[in-house]
């Protein structure tokens, strides 16, 4: 048995580490004040809450609903990001615990933005 360990270790060692998948958003829907409706690169879709994480001077003017639903995405970085430059890792968003099935009041109106990466 030690033997046998020994030998998937001494194969393993030499591997080069496993490739992760880099994380891109494909898809940014406006759902509320401060919620979005993303889709990954992975095939993963949720609705996050991001007021939260809009602490400090660049973050400032996303607290603003009207400014927050100005979000883009990035097609290069494949990343969410503001006319301000303002923007969040993908992997960050990826790790934000998703909202909840939007009530009543959460579901767009017909004119909600929707960002799409081409």
């Amino acid at each position: 048995m030690d033997r046998e360990r020994h030998e998937i270790s001494r194969k393993t060692r030499n591997r080069p580490p496993l490739i992760k998948m880099i994380l891109h958003i494909l898809e940014a829907e406006v759902c509320g004040p401060h919620s979005l409706r993303l889709t990954f690169s992975d095939g993963t879709r949720k609705r996050v809450n991001l007021l939260p994480l809009l602490d400090g001077p660049i973050f400032e003017p996303l607290r603003n609903p009207a400014y927050f639903a100005r979000v883009v995405i990035d097609p290069v970085a494949g990343t969410i990001v503001w006319p301000n430059e303002a923007d969040f890792a993908p992997e960050a968003l990826y790790e934000l615990q998703a909202e909840g099935d939007p009530t009543p009041s959460d579901v767009p109106e017909p004119d909600s933005i929707v960002a799409v990466m081409v």
